[in-house]
């Protein structure tokens, strides 16, 4: 039974605005309001439901069976405990879970199965551990096997990260199948569910990346401060970046003039044609970017671990990923031993072959 359905039809009933998202929700006026309506779900409620059909269908037992004892009993067949995470940048929803099935793949390994379920697994465990990547039509899945059960999660339309966990068999987990094991096979999903979560959140933060990227790259304001961003393409950029790796070993910073010495020659000028004001904007520029920070009372600086690792890793990545590639990519004739061109003009012919089949060519 899925309770997003009458959930939905009680808040309506009692006036708090949803907006559904398939079998979910995707907003809520009142959030408590909605988790106390699905809370209120329990073996009694499918009980219930049962016993009205019941009273309606045929019955074969006769009046003397029934006092003997016999009749129906609801057992649980397959439990399905749901997540539902709405994205609040939905372009993104997409290429983040990509990101997570590639760095995921090795979920299903006994170790990490037994992580995620919570469950000890020996040699003598039945049932196969395996992590699965199915795509149906353009929509990716990951699968994580455990014995009869598994947790399975995709996209949803697009909005949201919907992570389910489905318990095929409840003797997996050493819960019976009488209906009053309900909450407890709930509380097996739920925990699994976030188990997975809290693993690949551990490898992976992409929102964190995408702020601090644009945190670096864009202008920056701090206590009414303003500064420009520092462009990982940029000349001037590449070369102030390039310069924080020679100070980060200074126990006592590093001064203005300091700075002057180093990155002027970088820029193919004199040091004594880097004025003291350029010298300011530019100090001014990676202390409200969080790469340098002032020492207090003295006018010397120190760069930040972030400001090292930051320095680093762009200018290192320009220098032997970028400039090398679109090099290639912009030779105007084929490189011999180019093989990102190469590979760029297979995939041309590719389109091209397959535009003269459909018919589309001009």
């Amino acid at each position: 039974m899925r309770p997003a359905y009458p959930a939905r039809r009680r808040l309506d009933r009692e006036g708090v605005a949803c907006e559904a998202l398939d079998n979910g929700f995707e907003s809520r006026s009142d959030p408590a309001a909605l988790q106390e309506v699905c809370d209120r779900l329990g073996p009694a409620d499918v009980e219930a439901l049962l016993r009205k059909w019941l009273a309606r269908l045929p019955d074969p037992w006769s009046d003397a069976d029934r006092d003997a004892g016999y009749g129906y009993e609801l057992w649980v067949l397959q439990a399905e405990v749901s997540l539902t995470q709405v994205l609040d940048r939905p372009v993104t929803g997409r290429a983040l879970f990509e990101e997570v099935i590639r760095e995921n793949l090795d979920l299903g390994r006994p170790d990490q199965v037994a992580l995620i379920f919570e469950r000890r697994v020996t040699r003598r465990t039945p049932g196969r551990f395996r992590a699965r990547v199915i795509t149906e039509g353009v929509t990716p899945s990951l699968h994580v096997d455990y014995k009869s059960s598994r947790i399975k999660q995709h996209p949803k339309e697009g909005r949201a990260l919907r992570t389910e966990t489905v318990i095929n068999d409840t003797r997996d987990f050493a819960i019976g199948k009488r209906l009053v094991n309900l909450p407890a096979l709930r509380e097996v999903g739920a925990s699994a569910s976030r188990r997975l979560l809290d693993v690949q959140r551990l490898g992976r933060d992409p929102m964190a990346g995408a702020d601090a990227l644009a945190h670096l790259t864009g202008p920056a304001l701090v206590d009414g401060q303003r500064a420009s961003a520092l462009r990982l393409t940029d000349e001037r950029a590449q070369a102030l970046l390039s310069v924080l790796p020679v100070f980060r070993l200074q126990p006592s910073g590093f001064r203005a003039a300091d700075l002057r010495a180093h990155l002027a020659p970088l820029l193919g000028l004199e040091a004594g044609r880097l004025g003291q004001g350029r010298l300011s904007c530019e100090l001014r520029r990676l202390r409200l970017h969080g790469l340098v920070e002032r020492i207090p009372r003295s006018h010397r600086y120190r760069v930040t671990p972030l400001g090292l690792r930051t320095a680093v890793f762009a200018t290192r990545t320009h220098a032997r990923l970028l400039r090398p590639a679109f090099a290639e990519l912009a030779a105007p004739s084929p490189i011999a031993d180019a093989p990102l061109r190469q590979a760029f003009e297979r995939l041309e012919r590719a389109i091209d072959t397959r535009i003269v089949r459909a018919g589309l060519a001009p």
